[in-house]
């Protein structure tokens, strides 16, 4: 028997595309049948995604832009609908699985205009602007926090957590113990800026690691991605301060960085704090004050609530006031393996699998009830 046929709606930042991946290899595994529709950036896609059939349309985003470029966006909208309503007429998918960003919203619109299967998943705390138009009209919504704010009245019924999906490499990890403390044993520490860096915490981590103890500098072990522009700058920064430091503008192998740091510091999006609650590992948030609707910072809460790291404003992360909450740390490494504990309970290694069996729930359900 033919397995059924998903549509995956997805494009924009690695935050909507990570999870679709990760959906499409385990739908993969289990022998669906795959395609993508997605907007003209579809063709910068390699893995699973690059893979599938891929079908384009019109898609513009609304937020932050004048008002002859919202008009645009909106006639934008408007086409790449029914040229989504005339794909799915013509494959006739199972189901149809958005995953935010304003590149989903034609196809998910037109899939609610038909009986096809709908969910969508939402990445982070609060439910992005394109989720929120669309939560009251699919059948299902997968989120990556138990709690998430912007569900609209009505459609609560409709959610299951299910985590967030991260690549397989990373829930490769899952599980590994926390590293020693005890003792001379290295303090390693991880600072990921997200996809491209963030120079604030190239400007104030190095400062911030120069003003520890010296028998806790000496024990450092740093891994900093940074932008290409301030790779120099911080390189010199440690050489000054004596601390062992890897730099790169791109970490290849951030799994295994993961799984022998004590502490992550990292921005607050959707994927790197996925990342870091899979493998286990305590983290100290800055949230991009800029991101749409503040959504880093509602991710950050959501992982103090838990007691799995600590968030901290960008507008507080000054390099006193985290060398002080790093000196604290550090030299209490009970509280560091109890926010491990509490990050690893937290962290959903089977996320891809948990959607995906959402997403099977939804055609059985619809195959039931045509037979």
């Amino acid at each position: 028997m033919t397995k059924p046929h998903v549509l995956l709606a997805a494009g924009g930042t690695g935050g909507h595309v990570f999870p679709a991946e990760a959906l499409a290899n385990e739908l993969m595994n289990r022998g669906y049948r795959l395609g993508l529709v997605t907007d003209k950036r579809g063709k910068a896609y390699g893995g699973a995604l690059g893979a599938l059939e891929q079908h384009r349309i019109l898609a513009g985003g609304i937020a932050g832009k004048s008002v002859p470029a919202r008009i645009k966006s909106i006639a934008e909208l408007g086409i790449g609908t029914w040229q989504a309503w005339r794909l799915l007429q013509r494959l006739n998918p199972d189901a149809v699985v958005g995953f935010g960003g304003y590149a989903s919203v034609p196809t998910m619109l037109a899939a609610t205009f038909t009986s096809t299967p709908t969910a969508i998943h939402e990445q982070n705390a609060l439910l992005g602007r394109a989720n929120r138009l669309l939560a009251g009209r699919v059948n299902a919504i997968a989120t990556s926090f138990a709690d998430t704010r912007g569900i609209p009245h009505g459609a609560e019924s409709k959610v299951q957590m299910t985590g967030m999906p991260v690549r397989a490499n990373i829930a490769a990890k899952a599980g590994t113990p926390y590293p020693a403390t005890e003792g001379d044993a290295r303090l390693g520490v991880v600072v990921l800026g997200g996809s491209q860096g963030a120079t604030v915490l190239s400007q104030v981590v190095p400062a911030a690691l120069a003003k520890l103890p010296d028998a806790i500098k000496v024990r450092l072990d740093v891994t900093q991605q940074c932008r290409e522009e301030d790779l120099g700058d911080v390189k010199v920064a440690y050489q000054q301060s004596g601390i062992r430091a890897h730099l790169a503008s791109f970490i290849d192998d951030v799994p295994e960085r993961l799984a022998n740091a004590h502490v992550l510091i990292s921005r607050a999006g959707a994927s790197s704090v996925a990342e870091a609650l899979v493998v286990g590992r305590p983290t100290i948030l800055v949230p991009y004050p800029f991101a749409a609707d503040d959504h880093q910072t509602y991710n950050a809460q959501a992982v103090d609530a838990a007691g799995a790291g600590w968030i901290m404003s960008q507008e507080n992360f000054t390099v006193d006031a985290l060398a002080a909450r790093l000196d604290s740390l550090l030299d209490l490494p009970a509280v560091l393996e109890k926010a491990a504990r509490c990050a690893a309970d937290l962290g959903r290694a089977d996320a891809a699998g948990r959607l995906a069996d959402m997403v099977e729930s939804l055609i059985h359900a619809k195959q039931g009830a045509v037979s």
